[in-house]
């Protein structure tokens, strides 16, 4: 039999490991699907967005067991692993509800809502029936409880049109790694996408970017102002910015190199010269560049940075000056691995490896794969012909190019097979 709490609040489970009868780990809970009903009944839950190994699904309330503060149980090991697409009359608690602005039914003050409380009901649907609010469009305020038809707001056709925060749908979703959000705001109506990436900072907004299909790119871009879309590409890694203003007109393009300031704008442009499948136009302008009096010390101090993902922690350049790219000439590189064998005082320069090729810019996709395979590289330099280092290919950005376009958007489409079960608005998954 289902067990739960008298009433849910859905923000307070957001993240919450959901598990099988057995025990296992099947994902974590993202959002739950309500669909707003014409009639003065309240919102009838429809099922949860679980994510599964960076792909979310759809399971109906009619597979859940158990839900309480610490998880989520459900009824059976047999979920439907198609990826979920929201249906017309469909709405999301989190992604949707939060921060609308509702209207007190009985004196006409506006609040906004904070959180959502659901419940079931004797006839074992689940049903939304307790909403939280806050005075005016504060995030700050006092909380009140309220029942879901003391507001005007909650139900189809009510008219909510109007623009909406997004201060509480970005504390659910605070922990949330960048490619994790990005696949969050993929669900999301193109308004409200709209609106959360205006609520994001800079950098937060160009880590979500830079996890983002093409098509998600150019529209939160076109989105922003083009002083804002500016700062955010400045805040991209080169190369991202790069492909993303690839995919706009060429007067758009323009447009934001110009609001970008020079010393961003100009790796961008160099980037831009050269074909998508190159080196060039794969490489990052960042790699961790050393002169050769630099020490070991120093390398692996500078390889520790958190920032850095871990095919250009893997190793570091040695070049002449300057150490920006397009640097002095290229002397060649070091594996972190020997530098954790070499004593902290010794020269980088001592520890060089020669012996590896680099790559012109120009060099194509196949020819860039290749020479990764063969030399087990996680990384490969770049080197113009006066042999300065133009930046490195990382492992991840020649996947990017091998992986189907819209390989975001389908998720792991290997664990599809294991149920025939559907999903959506349907309570019994058929």
């Amino acid at each position: 039999m289902t067990t739960a709490p008298a009433r849910i609040f859905v923000a307070r489970l957001a993240g919450l490991p959901v598990y099988d009868p057995v025990g296992d780990q099947l994902g974590r809970l993202r959002d739950v699907v309500v669909t707003l009903r014409l009639s003065r009944q309240p919102p009838r839950v429809l099922g949860l967005v679980v994510e599964v190994q960076r792909k979310r699904i759809f399971v109906p309330m009619a597979r859940v067991s158990t839900v309480d503060a610490h998880q989520i149980v459900l009824t059976t090991t047999r979920v439907s692993l198609r990826r979920f697409e929201i249906r017309t009359g469909e709405t999301l608690v989190l992604g949707e509800l939060l921060d609308r602005t509702l209207t007190v039914a009985e004196t006409g003050d506006p609040v906004t809502l904070v959180d959502a409380g659901i419940e079931q009901a004797r006839t074992r649907d689940w049903l939304l029936t307790r909403v939280a609010v806050v005075a005016g469009s504060r995030r700050r305020g006092e909380l009140r409880i309220l029942e879901w038809d003391e507001v005007v707001g909650l139900s189809a056709g009510s008219g909510h049109a109007g623009a909406q925060g997004a201060a509480n749908l970005l504390a659910a979703f605070e922990k949330l790694r960048p490619a994790d959000l990005a696949t969050a705001l993929h669900d999301l109506s193109d308004k409200r996408r709209a609106e959360v990436a205006a609520a994001l900072d800079d950098e937060r907004l160009a880590d979500v970017l830079e996890e983002m299909g093409e098509e998600d790119q150019v529209e939160v871009l076109n989105a922003l102002s083009a002083e804002r879309a500016a700062d955010v590409l400045e805040a991209m890694a080169p190369d991202d910015a790069a492909d993303l203003l690839g995919e706009l007109p060429l007067e758009a393009r323009s447009q934001l190199l110009e609001l970008m300031e020079p010393e961003e704008a100009a790796p961008v442009r160099r980037l831009l010269t050269y074909a998508d499948t190159s080196a060039g136009g794969m490489m990052t302008t960042e790699p961790v560049v050393l002169l050769p009096d630099a020490t070991v010390a120093e390398a692996l101090a500078r390889i520790r940075n958190r920032d850095l993902t871990p095919a250009l922690a893997g190793q570091v350049y040695v070049t002449r000056p300057p150490a920006e790219t397009p640097t002095g000439k290229y002397l060649g590189l070091v594996h972190f691995q020997r530098l954790l064998r070499e004593a902290p005082s010794s020269l980088v320069s001592a520890c060089v490896d020669a012996d590896l090729d680099s790559l012109p810019p120009d060099c194509p996709l196949l020819v860039v794969t290749s020479h990764m395979a063969a030399y087990n590289l996680v990384a490969v330099p770049v080197v113009d012909e006066q042999q300065r280092l133009l930046g490195v290919v990382t492992v991840d950005d020649v996947l990017d190019h091998l992986l189907p376009e819209d390989w975001r958007e389908r998720g792991d489409d290997g664990l599809s097979g294991n149920s025939a079960e559907g999903k959506g608005g349907d309570p019994d998954g058929a």
